[in-house]
């Protein structure tokens, strides 16, 4: 497994993480399989949020591995903060007690990255920068991120904030393309050419800020797999076929697909199958030509201008 490419931390990260958002229903034997499965496989990267199962993703997580000095070593954990129930809350009160929680459901006693959940309508920045500053000095949290924010939203951060912001989870597959899409079809006025995140594609490429692509499995906003599914049939003839080729699964595809990006993005696979971590883990040794990249773009539907 290869390392994600960071600049601005040292943080020696897989290429490929694993997200913990389905794991409250699942027997500790399952959770412990499934991680040990993303450890052998190379994956060091753990995505974690305080909201996802109401906070028991976050305690089975630790509870089914039996979480110990030595195992947390060999972990790169992260969680996110700011989701309440019907808001979000970016201030300092809630950032400070939410991460308390987290690090008492997953057994630890520090972070390696913290995101902000999404954007906070009525974020001080001010608030932030004193509560990174507080849970940096404290040694709660090592490194700091957003997920979903525009460039603008990074911009106001950055004015407050002294850490560097490392991560920006946005969702991306190859089925939800659209900061893509707007790259590509600049100076046109199809549908595709709508920018709709602000060039953040070309923003945290800029800045070193790595993208790392949630539900990179999924069509729409958790409206299903797109994989093996019969509403993508040109997209999944073309996958099979390059899987063929490769002498890989089709999950495997899905992921070097967009670690062909030179942006250097480290996918979150949210799955809680095994074989799909192993087959997601391969696509760290497969490099898919230009060629291929843009066989797959158009086999999902896209047009070139």
């Amino acid at each position: 497994m290869k390392n994600v490419r960071l600049i601005n931390c040292d943080l020696k990260a897989s290429e490929v993480a694993l997200g913990c958002m389905r794991i409250d229903g699942m027997a500790d034997a399952e959770v412990s399989r499934l991680i040990h499965t993303a450890l052998d496989a190379g994956i060091n990267f753990f995505d974690h949020a305080d909201v996802y199962g109401g906070g028991r993703c976050e305690a089975k997580f630790a509870e089914a591995l039996g979480m110990n000095a030595g195992l947390r070593e060999r972990m790169i954990v992260q969680t996110k903060v700011g989701i309440r129930k019907g808001s979000f809350d970016f201030s300092k009160e809630h950032i400070l007690a939410a991460v308390d929680g987290s690090l008492k459901r997953l057994q630890t006693d520090y972070l390696d990255v913290l995101l902000l959940h999404r954007p906070d309508a009525l974020v001080e920045p001010e608030e932030v920068a004193e509560a990174f500053t507080t849970l940096q000095d404290s040694g709660k949290v090592r490194w700091f991120g957003v997920s979903n924010q525009n460039p603008m939203q990074i911009e106001l951060l950055r004015r407050y904030v002294e850490q560097p912001i490392i991560f920006n989870q946005l969702q991306l597959s190859v089925t939800n393309t659209a900061m893509i899409d707007a790259g590509i079809n600049v100076n046109m006025q199809n549908p595709p050419s709508v920018d709709h995140d602000g060039s953040i594609l070309d923003y945290c490429r800029l800045h070193d800020i790595t993208i790392q692509p949630w539900s990179p499995f999924l069509y729409g906003f958790f409206e299903g797999v797109f994989l093996d599914n019969p509403k993508f049939p040109e997209l999944n003839a073309k996958i099979d076929e390059l899987a063929a080729k490769h002498g890989v699964a089709n999950t495997t595809i899905a992921i070097a697909w967009l670690l062909r990006h030179p942006a250097h993005m480290q996918p979150i696979v949210g799955t809680t199958n095994a074989q799909r971590v192993k087959d997601s883990a391969r696509a760290s040794d497969v490099t898919l030509t230009r060629e291929e990249w843009y066989e797959i773009y158009i086999a999902a539907g896209n047009k070139l201008p």
